[in-house]
């Protein structure tokens, strides 16, 4: 179903509607509803499992031996260096090459169709795709995999807890899984507080160029921005880690990003959605601003008065609170 109305006018495409936060926190709680919601996150198919077996190629195969890792030296950070290059040309540039250059899926449950921008002196090279593409690489690989190389150190050197393998494999596989929802809590903090006029007017709007997103859109940011972003790594001072979950993690902040931001609901095969990745809740965040702070798996959104449902009855809402804010700003 797709929405109708003023909401169908404001997109070319719109999934289902309302936008639902998970069943995790209401009240009561129903726990068919709450492992239905997780399930379907992960399984048959989804952006999720695509990046955790990615971290499992990249822990197995590309990844330097953790005994390496106890001296900073360079070809072991660069081979980290390089993978993570390659990863993100697979799965931005693969997607970007799909929708984008191919036109795989033409505007079939595209949100926007308008083309990214190019001749616009608004971005660098006066080019949208060159831009993010730019930082998105430049910047973006280099901290992730910064954060990585420190991570590994960390671990190799005892400076960081270990969890042991494969002895602790039950505790690494809830780790796994707690890292979306991780996510969710620390992107909305951070986010808000990228959002204070300070820091939006010389770090956030980088970002936020991108009215219209596509793939190399997720990971354009100021380099402060990925220092904030990627930086949830850094819990791993306190959490145990191995390698394998030090990669997931900062692989599902890195190329989720790219999938988040695809500006398509999901890839169609036959007449079906096969696997889910741009998030409608997040690209009205990037063309109305200032809402939609967080993700789905928490409701801070709900909880903070910033949530957007794409309905029109919310729009309209937005709108008000948004007119009402203003005005108070001129007072």
């Amino acid at each position: 179903m797709t929405g109708s109305g003023s909401a169908k006018k404001q997109w070319h495409y719109c999934p289902q509607l309302p936008v639902q936060f998970s069943p995790l926190f209401r009240r009561p709680l129903h726990a068919r509803a709450v492992l239905s919601w997780f399930g379907r996150g992960w399984f048959p198919l989804s952006e999720r499992l695509v990046i955790l077996f990615l971290a499992v190629v990249s822990w197995f195969f590309f990844h330097p031996a953790l005994i390496r890792c106890q001296v900073f030296q360079f070809d072991w950070i660069a081979q980290i260096f390089l993978r993570n290059t390659v990863l993100m040309f697979i799965v931005a540039g693969g997607l970007h090459l799909y929708f984008y250059v191919l036109r795989g899926q033409g505007d079939e449950c595209r949100y926007d169709a308008r083309p990214l921008a190019e001749n616009s002196r608004v971005f660098t090279f006066d080019n949208q795709v060159l831009d993010n593409m730019f930082w998105s690489c430049a910047s973006g690989v280099t901290v992730w995999s910064a954060y990585e190389v420190l991570m590994m150190w960390a671990l190799a050197n005892g400076y960081a807890p270990v969890l042991d393998w494969p002895g602790d494999a039950l505790w690494l596989l809830l780790l796994i899984f707690l890292v979306p929802i991780w996510e969710t809590f620390y992107f909305f903090l951070i986010h808000r507080l990228l959002h204070w006029p300070p820091l939006y007017r010389r770090v956030h709007y980088l970002h936020h160029r991108n009215v219209n997103v596509g793939p190399w859109s997720g990971l354009s940011m100021h380099p402060l921005e990925h220092v904030i972003y990627l930086g949830s790594v850094l819990i791993h001072w306190l959490v145990p880690a191995n390698p394998l979950l030090i990669i997931f993690h900062l692989q599902y902040f890195a190329l989720s990003a790219a999938t988040t931001h695809t500006g398509y609901e999901g890839l169609v095969i036959d007449g079906k959605n096969r696997l889910r990745l741009g998030t409608f809740h997040h690209q009205m965040h990037h063309r109305f601003f200032d809402c939609n702070y967080g993700g789905l798996e928490i409701p801070w959104d709900k909880w903070f008065g910033s949530f957007h449902d794409g309905t029109p009855e919310s729009h309209q809402g937005f709108l008000s609170r948004r007119r009402l804010k203003a005005d108070q700003s001129g007072g």
